[in-house]
């Protein structure tokens, strides 16, 4: 079996416990809401949940040792396709044909993904990150990337500008920082565990290590911001999007990974990744928002406040962050106003 073909599964995988995952909180969001008993953290179920977004975060950080991040990042529409099929079928909601459609051109987008992406790329050592990182090519985008970040970063602190783009260009910015830390961290774990020299006694190694948690933690915190100001139907697709375009282009500086691919399948991919782009855009589109009597905060509840809101927690648990935005969108259940 070819490598890549490894890492699609594992991905695929990992993007399918995630929705299972996400479903299962929801459920346990919205029986705990009705009953309005003990905290959503006291429930068994929950914690099962969390266990599988774990898993599935697990499978998706072990995919990138195996296949180009440019392969594997669009994948992450498996999760929001499962995600809307498992809550039509077991969580009984309304089945659009905007859905249907959107599923269709997802899949059709995937399997134009896998087909004509970019199916290797240089063995990951630590000798190939360093030369990377010092690469003209990757110090220049590094360099526009802090340029940018820092302008978003001045209107949307000093000037007060709170506009859902400039949130998601944040976050996409940190996105594809996380991305190449990740392939690298994994990367020079899978290489150490085929055999080939230890790639762990390497101060690279430790560094990237610390790259990837830290742009993790403030990418989770400028989306949970993001999740606070805008509604989950509009955060899912832009981030996706924006998401999917930043691991491509890194993985295209960085790894290198479309060098000597034809001109033709770099032209399907674009189009595969249009498919997805639209069918993600469509599942999310005009999802409606559930109606709470209570407001979930991470230590309990606070009763007798009446407010709309999502299925998630409130946005700030670091628990969320990126997963949560993959679903939220999905609930359409409604509860009548208190």
């Amino acid at each position: 079996m070819e490598v890549y073909i490894v890492g699609i599964c594992i991905a695929v995988c990992g993007n399918f416990l995630i929705s299972i995952s996400l479903n299962i909180q929801k459920y346990t969001h919205v029986r705990q809401s009705q009953r309005g008993t003990k905290p959503y953290y006291t429930s068994r179920l929950w914690w099962c949940g969390i266990l599988l977004m774990g898993l599935g975060e697990l499978g998706n950080f072990a995919a990138y040792g195996f296949a180009p991040a440019s392969l594997i990042a669009p994948l992450g529409c498996v999760s929001v396709i499962a995600s809307a099929v498992i809550s039509v079928v077991f969580l009984k909601e309304t089945l659009r044909a905007s859905d249907i459609l959107g599923g269709a051109l997802a899949l059709t987008g995937t399997y134009f993904l896998v087909t004509f992406a970019p199916h290797s790329s240089p063995h990951v050592t630590a000798n190939m990150v360093e030369r990377s990182l010092v690469s003209w090519t990757f110090l220049i985008y590094f360099m526009f990337e802090m340029l940018l970040f820092a302008i978003l970063m001045y209107l949307y602190k000093c000037r007060n500008i709170k506009h859902i783009v400039i949130m998601m260009i944040l976050v996409a910015l940190l996105a594809s920082v996380t991305v190449i830390s990740v392939k690298a961290v994994s990367g020079m774990i899978t290489e150490t565990i085929r055999g080939s020299h230890l790639q762990l006694t390497y101060p690279i190694f430790y560094i990237m290590f610390i790259i990837m948690v830290t742009s993790c933690a403030f990418q989770i915190k400028f989306l949970n911001q993001a999740m606070k100001m805008f509604d989950a139907t509009e955060i899912v697709p832009i981030n996706y999007v924006f998401f999917t375009a930043s691991a491509v282009v890194a993985g295209i500086l960085f790894y290198e990974e479309f060098y000597g691919l034809s001109l033709i399948y770099i032209i399907m991919f674009v189009i595969g990744c249009l498919l997805a782009f639209t069918g993600v855009f469509l599942i999310a589109r005009a999802r409606p928002r559930i109606k709470m009597d209570r407001v979930f905060i991470s230590m309990g509840q606070i009763p007798g406040k009446s407010c709309t809101d999502k299925v998630q927690p409130q946005s700030d648990d670091s628990k969320y962050g990126t997963l949560a935005s993959k679903l939220t969108c999905n609930s359409g259940i409604q509860q009548d106003e208190p």
